[in-house]
């Protein structure tokens, strides 16, 4: 009986803790949140598949590394040929329902590579929320003005291109004809000379910028 009775005084406290820390959260509004939405290779093939121009693309370790530095990071690996406007809808949601618990617009940044900074750009014109923070990072064609038009960019903007990358250049001419408030813009040229693999690493030279921006330092000092 004994045996018993401290069974149940261990799962009475078991669950008293999981709820305090549930509220704990609930009520840090302060907290930092990114959203990190990964590349199309990793909607494709296994987490430690190895790209034959890039390499293996470090998912974990991106994610590690802005955990490590105390943001609240949602991620997920998605399943192949995700749809950008159902996808996007969903984050939105989610943002939505951070924003309504009390949490603040700027302390919610989205971040994208690649396939992800496309759908990242999508979750900005749905949202358009001009104080929630954005990076697209290798993400932007002069093509895609034409054959993309339903996009507006809409936040705090911060965009990452390397100089070698065909895939992404600069998006000036993005944000010169979106019809939304853009409350801060800059854009990063990289020159590592990885091409489109840069965005595969976890590299400082854009995961760097990433957090300035998520911590609302939009001059990137």
């Amino acid at each position: 009986m004994s045996k018993i009775h401290n069974l149940l005084l261990i799962l009475f406290f078991m669950l008293l803790s999981s709820l305090s820390f549930g509220q704990a959260k609930a009520q840090d509004t302060t907290q930092a949140y990114i959203f990190f939405l990964h590349n199309k290779f990793l909607e494709e093939n296994d987490l430690n598949a190895v790209h034959p121009e890039y390499g293996r693309a470090e998912y974990n370790e991106i994610i590690k590394s802005f955990k490590d530095d105390n943001f609240i990071v949602f991620s997920e690996l998605r399943n192949k040929n995700t749809d950008f406007d159902g996808y996007a809808k969903k984050v939105v949601k989610q943002i939505k329902s951070l924003i309504k618990k009390g949490v603040k617009p700027n302390k919610i940044t989205v971040i994208g590579t690649s396939k992800g900074g496309y759908l990242a750009q999508y979750v900005s014109t749905y949202l358009a929320n001009p104080n929630v923070n954005f990076v697209f990072i290798g993400c932007f064609t002069e093509a895609d003005i034409q054959n993309i038009p339903v996009i507006n960019y809409c936040g705090n903007i911060l965009t990452i291109y390397e100089k070698s990358d065909i895939y992404g250049v600069s998006a000036i001419k993005r944000k010169e004809t979106s019809k939304l408030k853009i409350n801060h813009f800059k854009e990063i040229e990289l020159n590592t000379g990885l091409k489109h693999g840069f965005l595969y690493k976890a590299l400082n030279d854009w995961i760097v910028p990433c957090k300035k921006w998520a911590n609302g330092n939009y001059e990137l000092k």
